[in-house]
C-alpha cells in the first residue's frame, strides 16, 4: 500500500495533440524532455484525485 504522500505529490502528463496522455512523471523537466518526442504536445499538471474537471 503505498504512502498517503503520493496524493499530494504534483505529477505532470504530457498530452498529444488529439488528447491522449502519452506520459506521466513527478518531474517536469522530464515530462518538458518526453514532450519534445510527440509534436504539438503539451503538458499539465495532473488533476488530484477527487478533483473533478470539465471539458471545454
Amino acid at each position: 500500500m503505498p504512502c498517503s504522500c503520493q496524493s499530494k505529490r504534483q505529477q505532470w502528463e504530457v498530452v498529444t495533440a488529439t488528447g491522449k496522455v502519452v506520459f506521466t512523471s513527478a518531474s517536469k523537466p522530464t515530462a518538458e524532455t518526453v514532450s519534445k518526442r510527440y509534436p504539438q504536445s503539451s503538458i499539465r499538471e495532473k488533476a488530484k484525485p477527487g478533483t473533478t474537471t470539465t471539458a471545454k
